[in-house]
């Protein structure tokens, strides 16, 4: 028990005030997640990811992050990306499988991922990752902005990076499903309400503008759809003929009322599960 009231007072600010990071071991894992209060970097020794060569549809957004995160790893200039589009159509499984295959020859390259609500704090990650002997993906996935949302301006240190510059040994990896990372009606909205519609809008949807690349991602067709389960299928050992597989694989989209890569591998985990197949 604390008697002294400034042993108390000393006590509460220690509590109120985070210790400082230590110096991060990132020959821990290739791939780190962020967190704040307090800041610290946290390993994933396995990354839950899939084959490169398993997603089916996305060629051209494929071989445009692979180039440009071997450029990056090789330590060449490369540009920030944000894959926006459908829903469940590979676009963080692109980011993680890309990462995994440059790695296999660029032992340097990490990847770090950063929640959207910890964007605030993404200057005190910069600054453990700016001096590291190592390439970093500082990947955001999932990322949006409400109304009222002014996290959008901590993104600029990445983008942008202020005084200082971006890190040249950091990019920045983004996920949406939306292009502009706001709803087409929030946009509306600020035209109509705002003094200076052009300078509100201009504000928020340029910070898209800020990526170098745009990765579109669209809903699968029904071929596609059934190749992406039958590379699944062939990738793990399970065997199923090509009538069964179109007509349970038909129903089970169906059902969903949706046909995406998510639906394809949700319907594969049901058919393994099954087949007695542990993935």
């Amino acid at each position: 028990m604390i008697d002294d009231p400034l042993d108390r007072i000393a006590a509460a600010l220690e509590r109120m005030s985070p210790v400082p990071l230590k110096a991060p071991d990132f020959d821990a894992a290739g791939a780190f997640v962020w967190h704040t209060g307090p800041d610290h970097l946290m390993p994933v020794p396995k990354v839950s990811k899939i084959n490169l060569d398993l997603l089916v549809g996305v060629d051209r957004a494929r071989d445009t992050l692979l180039a440009n995160t071997t450029q990056f790893a090789a330590g060449l200039p490369a540009n920030n990306a944000l894959l926006w589009g459908a829903r469940g159509m590979g676009k963080s499984s692109l980011v993680k499988a890309v990462h995994a295959h440059v790695q296999a020859d660029h032992s340097a390259l990490r990847i770090v991922e950063l929640q959207r609500e910890d964007l605030p704090s993404v200057g005190r990650l910069l600054g453990h990752l700016r001096n590291a002997p190592y390439r970093f993906i500082l990947f955001c996935d999932d990322l949006s902005f409400g109304n009222d949302d002014v996290q959008y301006k901590s993104l600029k240190a990445v983008l942008d990076g202020g005084i200082e510059g971006r890190p040249d040994n950091v990019v920045l990896y983004a996920t949406s499903n939306r292009r502009h990372l706001m709803p087409r009606d929030m946009i509306e909205n600020e035209r109509g309400s705002a003094i200076n519609p052009a300078e509100a809008v201009e504000e928020k949807v340029s910070l898209s503008d800020r990526f170098g690349l745009w990765l579109g991602f669209h809903a699968c067709d029904q071929k596609q759809y059934l190749e992406m389960i039958r590379g699944y299928c062939d990738a793990h050992g399970v065997e199923i003929d090509q009538g069964t597989l179109h007509s349970e694989a038909i129903e089970w989209q169906a059902t969903r009322g949706s046909r995406s890569g998510r639906v394809a591998w949700q319907y594969f985990v049901d058919l393994a599960g099954r087949r007695g197949i542990a993935l």
